[in-house]
């Protein structure tokens, strides 16, 4: 069945070695070519749905069995191309000789069936399809000088529509990553994934190479469980009892924001949005903790938002930590350091972000003490970005987007806390659990302070938390509504997107 993947529900993931077992299941069970002629079909199908009125449809068809679907949609095709007066031309590469069966058999069938087949994109091409590489396919940076890496940079750089059978070549499908290939495609894309839906499709590169993403099982509903989940729309908010009163929706207390009086670099402004965000997110009463505060430049209090409670550093204390969600980091610099052991030690519930991670990453004392909070019962949660991520797993920003699923499942698993790694296609990941690839937000997330308006937020749905088997639920529901907010962001109406307006939008979780 043909089904759209859409922001608003679950749905579940499975990489290649999970996609393969279900592929072969049904291979067993199926007569010949089944499962190819199913492909064939729905890639046709979708094609003259998106695109009813291409004139010149051209079909790139790799070596195997992804070339193998493209060959099926090719003599599919061809029926409505002569009615309506439209061409279908494919280009073919491979070694007859080593073949997998099913391709042999679909490229023998579309020569039967009098497909057009050509050395490359005709000029007058108003709707491509992509059926290089498959699953079984390698990343590839089309550097080679191969008709078949000519196909490809032609696929990845041509404004005109763009349909990826299963994936777009050359895209890992359990990680997303695109190597050689940064650049937004020039023109629309769509894929129809097959069998399963693979997560690399929504996360690094694979937002972007993908496009506008489909499914059809081919008829084999997934037999066996997700590696992952692709999250969708959180519930709304339940409606708060009249007797609610602003202790009962729970306290956050920021603590960041190094004052410019240490050494000339003021970043109060970081924990100011973290706190507007908590306080706007649902959050009772928030408490400021400007770090450094009694300088000449020391914030007294926020004009913007007077709601907000601002306390001494040294007012911190055990009894006021162990009853609060707190957010530690933001802009917090080098001070951040002299109050870390204090907060892992004594929050009830804690969001760790920025400077507060890089710290973390320098010190097996304080990472210890986060693994120490998880056993005895206190929730964590660090939200970094690649670069964090990379300094707290000792490794590169690279191998980190290389492998974005396992370095935020290592992460969760080493500190035994909830791990929300930033970028695009955030993935929330938490021990013994099966991670979840978050399907909103976009590029105008990439401004300052965006981050800290989402450590806020998850401050607020951690202080609303009764039981701490709802915290992953409610950091998922955290994270789509940051990005949900830029999907839909209006800017005629709202301007452009910065983080003082993007907290100004937030609700309730």
């Amino acid at each position: 069945m043909l089904q759209r993947i859409t922001p608003d529900r679950h749905w579940p993931l499975h990489n290649a070695a999970l996609t393969r077992q279900i592929e072969h299941a049904g291979l067993a069970t199926l007569p010949a070519h089944t499962l190819m002629a199913r492909a064939g079909v729905a890639v046709a199908r979708l094609a003259r749905a998106l695109y009813p009125h291409a004139h010149h449809v051209w079909i790139a068809c790799g070596p195997g069995n992804n070339g193998g679907d493209g060959l099926v949609a090719a003599r599919e095709l061809a029926p409505w191309a002569a009615a309506s007066g439209a061409r279908v031309a494919v280009s073919w590469q491979g070694d007859l000789a080593r073949l997998p069966p099913d391709a042999a058999w679909a490229l023998q069938a579309a020569r039967d069936a009098g497909v057009c087949f050509v050395d490359g994109p005709p000029p007058d091409t108003d709707l491509a399809i992509d059926a290089l590489f498959g699953l079984g396919g390698q990343t590839r940076d089309t550097t080679e000088a191969t008709p078949l890496d000519g196909w490809l940079r032609w696929l990845r750089h041509t404004p005109q529509p763009v349909l990826c059978v299963d994936l777009p070549s050359g895209l890992a499908p359990d990680s997303g990553a695109w190597p050689g290939h940064t650049v937004l495609p020039a023109g629309p894309r769509h894929t129809l994934s097959l069998l399963t839906l693979k997560p690399g499709l929504f996360t690094a590169s694979g937002r972007d190479a993908a496009g506008e993403v489909w499914l059809d099982d081919l008829g084999c509903g997934a037999t066996v469980a997700p590696s992952a989940w692709l999250g969708g729309r959180a519930p709304s908010a339940p409606r708060l009892p009249h007797g609610s009163h602003k202790g009962s929706r729970g306290d956050v207390v920021v603590v960041g924001g190094q004052d410019m009086a240490h050494n000339g670099a003021g970043m109060t402004g970081a924990a100011v949005l973290a706190a507007r965000a908590s306080l706007l997110g649902g959050a009772g009463r928030v408490y400021l903790v400007p770090l450094g505060a009694g300088g000449p430049d020391s914030l007294r209090w926020d004009p913007q938002t007077p709601e907000l409670m601002l306390r001494r550093p040294a007012l911190l204390t055990p009894e006021t930590l162990s009853a609060a969600s707190v957010v530690c980091g933001c802009g917090g610099g080098q001070l951040v350091a002299e109050v870390l052991p204090l907060v892992i030690a004594h929050s009830r519930s804690l969001v760790l972000d920025a400077d507060a991670l890089n710290h973390l990453a320098l010190s097996g004392t304080l990472r210890e003490a986060v693994r120490v909070r998880a056993a005895t019962g206190r929730v964590t949660v660090i939200t970094p970005h690649p670069l964090e991520a990379a300094r707290l797993l000792g490794s590169t920003t690279a191998q980190v987007q290389a492998q974005r699923l396992r370095a935020a499942q290592t992460l969760a698993d080493e500190l035994q806390c909830v791990c929300v790694l930033k970028g695009s296609g955030s993935v929330i990941a938490a021990p013994g659990q099966v991670p979840v690839i978050n399907p909103t937000g976009n590029a105008r997330l990439a401004t300052a302070g965006t981050g800290d308006v989402l450590a806020g937020l998850l401050g607020a749905a951690l202080a609303a938390a009764t039981d701490t088997a709802e915290i992953p639920d409610r950091v998922r529901a955290a994270v789509h509504q940051h990005g949900h907010l830029a999907d839909h962001w209006d800017e005629a109406r709202d301007g452009s997107l910065t983080a003082d307006r993007l907290a100004s939008r937030l609700h309730r979780l």
